[in-house]
C-alpha cells in the first residue's frame, strides 16, 4: 500500500518502552473497526513511531450475534478485570448501570479509564473491533423494551427475536435455561447488594427473564463474566 501511519501517546510508549521496538520490526495495527494493517517501523522518535503500511485485511473475530451487558460497576481495579474479560469474550457493549444499591459511580473519568482498558484487552486477545463503553443508564431506562431494541438493533434494524436475562437468585437456574440459540442478548448484573425487589419487579414486568447463577454468592464481575460466557460460548 505504501501509506504511512504515525503512533503517538500511549501506543507509541508501548512500542518504544515496553516492546523495545526497532526500525525494521514488523507489527500489526488495527483501527477498532475490524480492519488489520501489516506495517513496518520506519523511524523511532522520543515520543512517536513512524510506520509504513504494507497491507490491509478485514478479519472477523466477532460473535455471530450481539451481547450487551448492563452492569452496576464494581469498585477499583475490579472494573479493569471486568472490562478485560468481557472484551475477550466478544461482548459488543458494556453499559454502566445506575441502580438503587450501586456504590461505584460511573464518572466521566472512570469511563475514560474503561475505554483504555478495552484497547489494551483487545490488543492482548487479538480482537480488532473494540467493545463499546456506553454512557451510564438508570435502571428504568435500561429495562425499557425501547432501549433493548435500540441496543440490540444498533447494527441494523431491531432484531425480530432476542433475549433479556437478569441475574437473580430466585430466577430459573442457568443450567436448566435454554440459551443455545444465537440470539441478540442483553444482560443485567446488579450491585453487591443485589437488585431491590422493586427493580426486579419492574424488570420482569418489562419482559426480562431472571436466571440464577448458582447457590454461591458471586461478586459483580464474576457474575457478569459467568453469564456472558454462558451465552457467548453456548
Amino acid at each position: 500500500m505504501g501509506e504511512r501511519a504515525n503512533l503517538a501517546g500511549q501506543e507509541a510508549h508501548h512500542l518504544l518502552h515496553v516492546m523495545r521496538a526497532r526500525v525494521g520490526d514488523r507489527v500489526m495495527l488495527f483501527d477498532g473497526s475490524g480492519a488489520e494493517f501489516a506495517a513496518v517501523i520506519e523511524s523511532l522518535g522520543r515520543t512517536d513511531v513512524s510506520l509504513r503500511v504494507e497491507g490491509k485485511d478485514a478479519v472477523d473475530r466477532e460473535l455471530p450475534f450481539m451481547i450487551v451487558v448492563g452492569v452496576a460497576l464494581p469498585k477499583g481495579d475490579r472494573q479493569k478485570w471486568l472490562v478485560e474479560k468481557l472484551t475477550e469474550l466478544g461482548v459488543t457493549t458494556l453499559v454502566p448501570l445506575v441502580t438503587e444499591r450501586g456504590v461505584a459511580q460511573p464518572t466521566a473519568a472512570a469511563l475514560e479509564r474503561l475505554e483504555r482498558c478495552v484497547v489494551d484487552a483487545a490488543k492482548q486477545c487479538g480482537r480488532n473491533r473494540l467493545m463499546q463503553i456506553a454512557q451510564p443508564q438508570h435502571w428504568h431506562e435500561w429495562i425499557s423494551p425501547d432501549t433493548h431494541r435500540a441496543w440490540l438493533g444498533s447494527r441494523g434494524s431491531a432484531p425480530p427475536e432476542s433475549r433479556r436475562l437478569l441475574a437473580h437468585r430466585q430466577g430459573t437456574p442457568l443450567v436448566g435455561f435454554d440459551h443455545s440459540s444465537p440470539l441478540p442478548t442483553a444482560l443485567a448484573i446488579g450491585p453487591e447488594g443485589g437488585f431491590s425487589d422493586a427493580e426486579v419487579s419492574a424488570a420482569t414486568d418489562a419482559g426480562w427473564q431472571p436466571v440464577d447463577l448458582g447457590p454461591r454468592i458471586l461478586r459483580i464481575e464474576t457474575a457478569a463474566v459467568a453469564l456472558a460466557a454462558a451465552v457467548a460460548l453456548r
